[in-house]
């Protein structure tokens, strides 16, 4: 038997960054965002010999690996390993024996929640093959619960939860790590005219998203001034864009994502650079009404809204930058999983 999920990637399309702690949970945040036509997959094949294999094929990393029921996560394919150890811990309580395959649609440290993605579908692969009764919720909150507390990685709530519930998603953090989610019902020809006008811009770079937010932590956490206002105005508009994709005002959207990208470059000083706003003034001068760095920032996928048919010129007068579009389709369904 083989056992197999699928989770999709993300983009956030308002208020990221007051999912983080401790934000979230000094002020209440709010984002929101979309899952996409890109997905981070796992398999599972359970061996009979006594030893475990994980392989990342998009990476080309293989680990070998006895069968215990702990594996230290430092080095290699620590997202692999640390899913496993909690699976043991908290499920079955003795070693398993399997090969594990994971692949993902997007670079590490695209801005499009991969790692926390990944994390979904290989928690959603266990569960298929053990039959773990875990509904979303649970299984969004583990892999929050492995990838932020097990593994110490830095980072927010909110990817965890979009690769679970899929969809287009307004979301609410609060204290001790309380999330809610709202799925919004978007008519259909809402959501095609976003996705025409919504570029996905690949700027070639990358960035380690834990340094951003870390500094966004210290900047709550000692009172900057500066800092907390600008979540303070990013979670606000979560609530506007809300509201502009429920009631068809598809074209305002450019000018709340712009609202926010001067925003949230007041947040931590990493979260844009002169190359970034470049790209960005030039997506502008050739059409674009607004755009965002996705994710923490520094680097990797950015969206940018163009009305009409300006994403022409756009993509056009981005060519010099040296990045690279992607198509993409907007996905309702979140984590799956089957079994052949």
């Amino acid at each position: 038997m083989m056992y197999r999920s699928k989770a999709p990637l993300r983009i956030g399309l308002a208020g990221g960054g007051t999912d983080v702690s401790p934000y979230a949970d000094l002020y209440h945040g709010a984002v929101l965002n979309a899952t996409l036509s890109l997905f981070a997959y796992a398999s599972i094949e359970p061996l009979h010999e006594s030893h475990i294999e994980l392989y990342a094929a998009d990476r080309g990393q293989h680990l070998s690996l006895s069968c215990v029921a702990e594996h230290p996560v430092d080095g290699e394919l620590q997202l692999l390993k640390g899913v496993y150890n909690r699976i043991v811990k908290d499920f079955t309580h003795q070693p398993l024996s399997f090969r594990l395959t994971t692949y993902v649609d997007a670079p590490p440290g695209s801005g499009l929640g991969t790692s926390s993605t990944l994390v979904v579908a290989i928690v959603g692969a266990f569960a298929e093959w053990l039959k773990l009764p875990l509904g979303e919720y649970d299984i969004a909150r583990l892999a929050y619960e492995i990838e932020r507390h097990d593994l110490g990685m830095a980072g927010g709530r909110q990817d965890q939860y979009a690769a679970t519930f899929g969809g287009v998603n307004f979301m609410e953090f609060y204290a001790d790590e309380k999330v809610i989610v709202n799925p919004l019902r978007i008519r259909q020809h809402y959501l095609d005219e976003l996705e025409n006008n919504l570029l996905l811009y690949h700027t070639a770079t990358s960035r380690l998203s834990s340094i951003i937010i870390e500094e966004q932590k210290r900047n709550v956490m000692q009172k900057n001034t500066a800092s907390i206002e600008a979540m303070h105005q990013l979670k606000e508009q979560a609530i506007l864009m809300k509201e502009a994709l429920l009631k068809g005002r598809i074209d305002e959207i450019g000018e709340i994502l712009d609202f926010g990208f001067q925003h949230k470059r007041r947040m931590a000083s990493g979260i844009s650079n002169p190359q970034l706003d470049e790209i960005y003034e030039t997506a502008k001068k050739a059409g674009a009404t607004g755009g965002k760095i996705s994710g923490a920032g520094g680097g990797g996928f950015m969206i940018l809204y163009c009305p009409g048919n300006t994403r022409y010129r756009v993509m056009e007068a981005l060519k010099p930058f040296g990045g690279s579009f992607h198509k993409y389709q907007f996905v309702q369904q979140g984590l799956t999983t089957w079994s052949i």
